[in-house]
């Protein structure tokens, strides 16, 4: 059962969802305002943000204090591929990176509208082109992390690379991963009404707006459809009140299926990226358990 910090969470999330208007704000005020914990949380003052062109991507370096600059974690953000920024989910990535004893590569990746599928993607490829070529690291001293979107983002890469033969990162992480765009999962019914931010119909329309007319069936679209042999470990964290679960529980068992060292840690009663929650303690449980994944598999 949540904790009485979480419920305070989810009961936010549960009352702005019913004041949600008909017609939604403009998208830059959306972007602006956008806070997946329903609260804003600045970056700490002891993490240094260095802006950097990574492979012609604009994207930040977080460095907390004591982070080894030899070993780096590449967090996608989340916001359904139209939003989400620094602003929203730097403190989560500067957290996880502070845990981890890691710096933080935090890319701008382009967003949805004005940028669909597969944009973003392109963008997540040319990061990591950068980082092994430009930046010179090996494969096995970076791992990727990322929440909602950005769990689609990482997965579809990695799916690439293992496709063209190439050095895969070290580890993943998936924070409550959206992983299949034709909404198929029996979670998207099952658990209608009990997911405190999301309906149906929302997911439906985020998914439309990032696909731009392309196949949902494509791999590099829904990661769920492609085949996960011989990706890294993975660790995936999900929410059991999320419409999405059965993404994350979908992708575990066919990763576990083709021998894929996999960790689904299911949360019960949790919403959607309740890691970036940051009082509650299952965020900080999360955000170690994350930190002891990545300190095992990074070299």
């Amino acid at each position: 059962m949540p904790s009485p910090q979480m419920r305070e969470f989810i009961e936010l999330f549960e009352q702005r969802r019913a004041a949600r208007p008909a017609t939604p704000p403009a998208l830059a005020d959306l972007r602006a305002n956008f806070l997946p914990a329903g609260k804003r949380y600045d970056l700490p003052d002891d993490v240094r943000v260095s802006e950097v062109s990574a492979g012609g991507v604009p994207s930040h370096w977080l460095d907390a204090p004591g982070a080894a600059p030899e070993r780096v974690l590449v967090f996608l953000h989340g916001g359904g591929f139209t939003l989400g920024s620094l602003a929203s989910h730097g403190e989560l990535a500067a957290r996880a990176g502070r845990a981890a004893g890691v710096r933080v590569l935090f890319p701008e990746y382009r967003l949805s509208p004005e940028h669909v599928y597969p944009a973003a993607l392109d963008d997540v490829r040319a990061i990591w082109r950068w980082l092994r070529e430009d930046q010179g690291l090996p494969a096995s001293s970076i791992a990727l992390a990322g929440d909602s979107a950005g769990g689609n983002l990482l997965t579809a890469l990695m799916l690439e690379l293992r496709d063209a033969g190439a050095d895969l990162p070290a580890a993943a992480v998936l924070i409550s991963p959206v992983l299949d765009l034709t909404g198929s999962g029996a979670s998207m019914t099952e658990r209608e009404g009990q997911d405190p931010i999301f309906t149906p119909g929302m997911l439906k329309g985020i998914y439309a707006g990032y696909l731009g007319g392309a196949d949902p069936l494509q791999p590099s679209a829904s990661p769920l459809f492609g085949d996960p042999t011989a990706l890294p470990p993975l660790l995936i964290q999900v929410g059991t009140a999320e419409l999405i679960l059965s993404d994350s529980e979908r992708f575990a068992d066919a990763a576990r299926s083709a021998g894929v060292e996999v960790t689904l840690e299911a949360g019960e009663g949790l919403p959607h990226v309740y890691q970036a929650m940051r009082e509650t303690p299952e965020a900080a449980a999360a955000v170690e358990q994350i930190a002891e994944f990545l300190r095992k598999h990074l070299v």
